[in-house]
Order: structure tokens, then C-alpha cells, then sequence
């Protein structure tokens, strides 16, 4: 890892606060932003290969939340002063081992708690990128992965939703709806 990223995570400790236009308002320590439910942007990344499938990780075990969940390929969060194309280009390398282009395709406004009292309240901006290469994760961030088909996965969802985390399930309508309109779903 070149000195450059990691000066950029280091940032990523931090979460950019925002309003519900998605309007910078200040910054504040991730695990504290969580623990108050202080609304923050974030960004969900979704990858299809040139089979049309979707790229799932598991995430880790040793995750503050939702651990052990499915969900897209990657989320985060942009740190201070740090686009999210950026940061998600690099988080995206970091946690499955790949880089790709990725564009903005819609947005997610949501607030979640969880059983270990954090929450999640998110300005989440969703991210689409085309990759059909070797996936490598990081065994710190994702447990397992897994390309899956819209099908497979909203038969997934209906099935046992409680498998999936909470903001996939949210986000992944806006997303079908987007690729609908690109004739791939």
C-alpha cells in the first residue's frame, strides 16, 4: 500500500456529517457518529460482471455491525476533504482486492439501529461498476464472496432476508431500477 493510502484511510476515521440535501455540515469519529445516529454520507458500491451478476461479500466476523451479513461488494464512508469517487476507489481495492471505474447511479437517505446500540444514519450515495476479473478480499473486511444473479438474490432476500444487511436491502430497488433503464435487468 503506497504512503498516499494510507494517509487516505487514516482520514476515513472520520465521516463527513451532513443534512438531508446531502450538505456538508461538519465532521465527527466514525464509532462516535454511529453511537449518536449523527447523519453522515456514505457509499454503497455495486459491481456486475459481463455475465450480468452481481458481486456479494460476506462481511466479516469482526465487524462493528452487521457482521457475518451479505451485502454488496463494498460500503464506506468518505473521509474529510475526500470525493467519494476517491475514497470508494480505494476502499474498493483495499476490501476486494480490485479496481474499477464506478459512477453514480442514485442515493439512499436511511437510519438503522442495531442490537449493540449503534446507528447507522446515512446520506448513501450508490456506486455501479462493471468488473469481471479476479476478486481477492481482505480476510479483515469480507469472509466469503460470491456472484449471484438478481434472481437468485431476491429469491435470497425473500427467503431469509435477515442474511443480508439492512441497507442492501434497501438500496438494491434503486439499483434494479437504474439497471432496468440500462436493458440489463
Amino acid at each position: 500500500m503506497m504512503d498516499k493510502d494510507i494517509s487516505f484511510l487514516k482520514a476515513s476515521h472520520h465521516v463527513i456529517l451532513v443534512d438531508k440535501f446531502d450538505k456538508e455540515v461538519g465532521y465527527c469519529e466514525k464509532l462516535e457518529a454511529h453511537k449518536l445516529g449523527l447523519l453522515h454520507r456514505a457509499f454503497s458500491i455495486f459491481i456486475i460482471n459481463d455475465d450480468g451478476k452481481m458481486l456479494l461479500q460476506k462481511r466479516s466476523r469482526i465487524k462493528y455491525h452487521s457482521a457475518g451479513l451479505w451485502t454488496n461488494a463494498c460500503c464506506s464512508h468518505p473521509g474529510p476533504q475526500q470525493s467519494i469517487l476517491e475514497s470508494a476507489s480505494v476502499r474498493l481495492t483495499l476490501e476486494m482486492g480490485f479496481e474499477c471505474d464506478l459512477q453514480l447511479v442514485d442515493h439512499l437517505l436511511y437510519k438503522h439501529g442495531f442490537k449493540n446500540g449503534l446507528i447507522e444514519h446515512e446520506y448513501d450515495h450508490i456506486l455501479l461498476g462493471y468488473y469481471s476479473g479476479k476478486v481477492v478480499p481482505n480476510p479483515l473486511e469480507a469472509s466469503q464472496y460470491k456472484w449471484s444473479s438478481l434472481e437468485d438474490i431476491e429469491l435470497a432476500l425473500l427467503k431469509d432476508e435477515k442474511s443480508f444487511t439492512f441497507w442492501f436491502k434497501h438500496a438494491l430497488p434503486k439499483l434494479k431500477f437504474h439497471l432496468k433503464h440500462l436493458n440489463i435487468a
